[in-house]
């Protein structure tokens, strides 16, 4: 089977086909670093953030990633109810 009628198994995931470059930046964009830092107490974010940075650790770190992609899917969620 090719990769073109293979059945799409993402169409009801929000995160697919998102950066986490992109997630991270949005979430900068909606909340800023100080809050953030609030919503999810990691470093990255509470001390000298910067996206690189929190790119670097989140890359690494799949229970702090969780934390990020969580906080982006109710920011969407409370963002699509305005």
């Amino acid at each position: 089977m090719e990769e073109k009628d293979k059945p799409n198994t993402q169409v009801n995931n929000p995160l697919h086909g998102v950066k986490l470059a992109d997630i991270v930046e949005q979430l900068h964009a909606q909340y800023g670093w100080e809050e953030l830092g609030w919503k999810i107490n990691i470093r990255c974010f509470t001390h000298d953030p910067s996206v690189k940075s929190s790119l670097k650790f989140l890359r690494k770190t799949p229970w702090a990633r969780e934390k990020v992609e969580q906080l982006y899917l109710r920011m969407l969620r409370k963002n699509n109810k305005k």
